[in-house]
């Protein structure tokens, strides 16, 4: 038999966490979920801006897409809170509205039919914010129009674009319509742009390396 007598636990050894002792631990909880939170926000915000880029550039690619495949005209309008104009009647929405229209050859422009409208997320829209650089991707514009297309033509209906079965880019009254698009957040380093060539139908994506505006090769190809 164990001589060594085993003595119960002492009221110290027996009492759980006080209540300043799960005060402290709970503010540690919270500071760590707090610079976790923070530390995310940056990655959050570019993976929307990423988001809202490649929804926009998916609509052009489809609209060319199915101009070819189906030989007939897709207008993509751009964030356009009113209708652009008795002879191009259609429009997007919002400053955050995307849409497809198939316009059939030989009918008025009124008989277009809507295929799709997306919005992108919340907190991005078509925006060309204060301190882009001057040089715009492939030469278009100095960055001071969000949304820049039928660029050399008058006038212009800057937020429409149309493809073409043989995949070139058109206004709605035939001048090749090259431009441009940009999208952001709240801050301008977010900025993803989209460039069009009217001639080819050639889309091309941006994306900014240096926000100062005297920068050489600020725009880096996506």
């Amino acid at each position: 038999m164990n001589s060594k007598l085993r003595h119960p636990a002492s009221p110290r050894d027996m009492r759980g966490f006080s209540m300043i002792e799960m005060v402290a631990v709970v503010a540690i909880i919270m500071v760590m979920l707090g610079v976790a939170f923070m530390s995310l926000q940056p990655a959050l915000k570019d993976a929307h801006a990423t988001n809202a880029y490649d929804m926009v550039l998916t609509q052009l690619r489809v609209a060319r897409a199915k101009a070819v495949e189906n030989r007939q005209q897709y207008i993509v309008c751009f964030g356009v809170n009113t209708p652009t104009g008795a002879a191009t009647p259609l429009g997007a929405p919002t400053a955050r509205s995307i849409q497809i229209f198939q316009w059939p050859a030989g009918a008025a422009q009124s008989a277009a039919i809507q295929l799709s409208k997306i919005d992108l997320p919340t907190d991005i829209q078509f925006q060309a914010l204060t301190g882009l650089p001057a040089a715009a991707p492939d030469g278009f514009g100095s960055g001071a129009v969000a949304i820049d297309f039928d660029r050399g033509v008058t006038p212009a209906v800057q937020n429409q674009v149309m493809f073409l079965p043989d995949g070139s880019a058109r206004d709605t009254v035939g001048n090749l319509n090259s431009g441009i698009v940009y999208m952001a957040g709240q801050d301008v380093g977010s900025t993803r742009a989209i460039t069009v060539w009217g001639a080819s139908g050639r889309i091309r994506g941006w994306r900014l390396t240096d926000i100062s505006p005297t920068a050489t090769n600020p725009w880096a190809q996506i």
